[in-house]
Order: C-alpha cells, then sequence, then structure tokens
C-alpha cells in the first residue's frame, strides 16, 4: 500500500498472512528491508484478506481510520530512515533501537552492541574488537546491567580509580574512556539519553592522557637483536620478521603479513596503512626502499612464488574475511613477541615487542638527523603532532642530556 525507497532501503506497508491471529485477521506490518535483510515493525492493526485489497480505496469510517494509522506508522518508520541515512549511520540494528527503546530500558551492553553491530556489518573488526575489550573492562567493574543514565561523573571517577587500582596504564584507560564517549554521544543524537546527562566533557569528566612509552631501541640494541643465535628455526623467522618491521618504516604486522608481490615497485615497498583507510580522507601511499637485508630476509622466508597476487610472507591465504585477519595477525603478534621476549632477556634489552619496530625506526632516524616531516612521511602519519608523540621520550632524553651539561664542570 505505501512505499518509499531510498539509497538501498525500502519501506513498504504489508498484510504479514503467514500466521493468523485468534480473530482469524492478519497483523499489518511496516517491512523494511537494506542489504537482503529485512525487518518487520508492527502497526498495532489487523485486516482479513479481502479488507486489505480494498482498503486505499475504503470510504467507510472503520477502514479510513486503520489507513490513517496504518500510514501514521509508515510515516514515522519512514523518518527515522531519513534521519539515520542523512547521518550515514543506516542498519536494520540502528532502526530497531531508536524504534523499540526507551531510556529506561537501554543499558551500557546494549548501546555498545548497537554500535558494535554497524562496526561488525562495515566489516571494522580492529575497531569492533577495541569495543568488545573496552565493555568487558567496563564491566569488570559497574556490572552487566548499566543504565546509561547511571554513568555519571562519579561514576567515571570511580571507574577510573578501579582501573588503576587493577593495574591497569592510563593508555588503556582512556581507550576505555573514548569508546564509551562515542558510544553516549550517539545515544544522545539518538535521543536515547539526555545532553544533560552527558558526563564527558569540560568542567565535567576529562579522559585522561595516556602517557607515551619508552619503546624504542638504540642501534646498538639492535645489533644485539639480529646477532642473536638460537638452535630453532623457529626463533630466527620471527627475529627477521621484527628486522624486516623495522627496515620497512616501521611497518605494522597487519600492513606486513598482508604485502604482496605487487607491493614492490622499483626496489622499494609501496604500501597503504589498512589503520588509516577509512578514516584518512586522502590515504598515503608509504614508500620504503628494500636493502639487501630485506631481500634476504625475502628470499630466506618468503614465499617462492612470486607472482604479483602472491603474498611476499607464507602466513595469510588471502581468503580471509576481517574478522579472520584480525585473529591471524594477532596469533602471529603473539607467537613473535614470546620469542622476542626470549631474545630481550638474554641480551639485557629492557623491552622488545613488535610494536617496538616502529617506534625504534622513527627514534633512530630523530637521532640521526633526519627531518620531523620525514619521519611523518614515511610513518605514513596524518599530521606532525603524530609524530612528534612518538619522539617525546627522545626529546625528553635530550634534555636531560643537556641539563646535565650545565654542571659538567670537568669539561
Amino acid at each position: 500500500m505505501f512505499k518509499y525507497s531510498r539509497d538501498g532501503v525500502s519501506v513498504l506497508t504489508i498484510l504479514d498472512t503467514r500466521r493468523a491471529k485468534k480473530s482469524g485477521l492478519f497483523p499489518v506490518k511496516v517491512q523494511v528491508v537494506f542489504r537482503r535483510k529485512q525487518k518487520y515493525y508492527s502497526t498495532g492493526k489487523e485486516l482479513s484478506k479481502e479488507d486489505w485489497e480494498r482498503l486505499l480505496k475504503a470510504k467507510s469510517r472503520l477502514l479510513t481510520e486503520i489507513r490513517t494509522d496504518i500510514e501514521s506508522s509508515f510515516s514515522n518508520i519512514k523518518q527515522q530512515v531519513n534521519e539515520l541515512i542523512q547521518k550515514g549511520e543506516f542498519n536494520i540494528e540502528t532502526l530497531s533501537f531508536r524504534l523499540g527503546k526507551q531510556i529506561k530500558d537501554v543499558n551500557l551492553r546494549s548501546a555498545f552492541n548497537l554500535k558494535m553491530q554497524e562496526l561488525k556489518d562495515n566489516e571494522q573488526a580492529s575497531t569492533y574488537l577495541s569495543y568488545q575489550s573496552a565493555l568487558k573492562s567496563l564491566e569488570s567493574f559497574g556490572g552487566t546491567n548499566v543504565p546509561l543514565d547511571r554513568i555519571t561523573i562519579d561514576w567515571l571517577k570511580r571507574c577510573e580509580r578501579f582501573f588503576l587500582s587493577e593495574g591497569k596504564s592510563y593508555s588503556s584507560i582512556s581507550i576505555y574512556f573514548r569508546t564509551l564517549k562515542c558510544v553516549l554521544n550517539r545515544a544522545v543524537r539518538d535521543g536515547i539519553l539526555k545532553e544533560s546527562s552527558f558526563p564527558f566533557g569540560k568542567n565535567k569528566y576529562e579522559i585522561p592522557e595516556g602517557c607515551g612509552r619508552k619503546l624504542a631501541l638504540t642501534l646498538p640494541e639492535i645489533k644485539k637483536v639480529m646477532s642473536y643465535q638460537d638452535e630453532t628455526n623457529d626463533l630466527e623467522e620471527f627475529r627477521d620478521l621484527w628486522f624486516f618491521s623495522y627496515l620497512c618504516n616501521g611497518i605494522n604486522f597487519m600492513d606486513l603479513l598482508f604485502l604482496q608481490y605487487s607491493n614492490i615497485v622499483n626496489d622499494e615497498i609501496c604500501f597503504m596503512r589498512s589503520k588509516t583507510a577509512r578514516t584518512a580522507k586522502h590515504n598515503k601511499e608509504i614508500h620504503a626502499t628494500i636493502t639487501p637485508e630485506m631481500w634476504n630476509i625475502i628470499h630466506k622466508w618468503g614465499n617462492p612464488q612470486h607472482t604479483p597476487q602472491t603474498y611476499i610472507f607464507k602466513y595469510a591465504k588471502g581468503t580471509e574475511n576481517a574478522f579472520e585477519k584480525i585473529r591471524l595477525v594477532r596469533r602471529i603478534v603473539t607467537k613473535c613477541n614470546r620469542r622476542l621476549k626470549k631474545i630481550a632477556q638474554n641480551t639485557g634489552i629492557a623491552q622488545l615487542t613488535t610494536y617496538t619496530a616502529r617506534h625504534s625506526f622513527a627514534t633512530v632516524l630523530k637521532r640521526a638527523g633526519a627531518k620531523t616531516s620525514y619521519i611523518s612521511e614515511s610513518l605514513g602519519h596524518s599530521n606532525l603532532t603524530v609524530t612528534e608523540n612518538y619522539l617525546a621520550y627522545f626529546e625528553k632524553e635530550e634534555r636531560i642530556k643537556n641539563a646535565q651539561l650545565l654542571t659538567d664542570f670537568n669539561l
């Protein structure tokens, strides 16, 4: 009867004849279809098949009132659909959430699940898992049934103290609260939470800044890593994988494991960072010169078949979906970090992880006098501020060393 379509979303009224009510009549519903998924919403009206067929042109008072009520339900859903499409946030779960939930019914988990379903639909696996981890941690403090309006400034402060008592870093706490802030922002936009109840912001609760970690190695330490010998090929393989990451502009393992031979152009590795593929307006292509050491690692551990679509390293198969990719990367990173930890313990290096390669790449270049703008471009950072945060500890070391010169009377 009533139909509407926009941007791949169809809204229409139907008579649901799958099962009759006790009255012998059938329910009238509004059907929403999007990406082959469909959802039915009740209008609260029931009709016979005969009355449904003549409803549009019926002039009896009863059928006219029913038609008006059905049109009202249809128009309400159509309006909600349009608002979500305009925001670029439409999916069936969000629509159902807006249509069927009141403030008293919404809790922390249902609000998170709504956002996580959207991320899952968009195959944003890494962000999905970040939200999942944040929800688990927040529920470890507040429980599994926390109404959104209970999340106050005081609640957040107590939660922060709880996380610190559990040994969590401010970096982790910052991640948890940033995801929570996004969830609550959305609840405000959707009319689920009153704006006056939003607890974040100036003169409210301000999310603590994560402290940078000193992860960069010096060149002598990197030499220790690369000269470390072990009886097993397993350790040597992951040691070389770490070294390749360091030499390849500090490439992270998500990008490293999915490099193909087509990424090799004129003796350079050319790639886009998967981390910023969705967020950056103009995704930068990163160019890393292939050094002799990198060629040796490719020849030693790489796939022997050199077709453009073949992955350089042997871990990925090419059939993985977004979540399988994340699981693969996490598995390889875990295995690599176990070997790196052994190397660190046996060489006296304070900390050695897969992430250390990226930080070391940036810091070694800075210590050698490279311009911050060049380092930023090589890392694929969106701006210099991000790069400067990477280099903050190096700058602090320089200040300490220079301050000591002021009282070094033996010079």
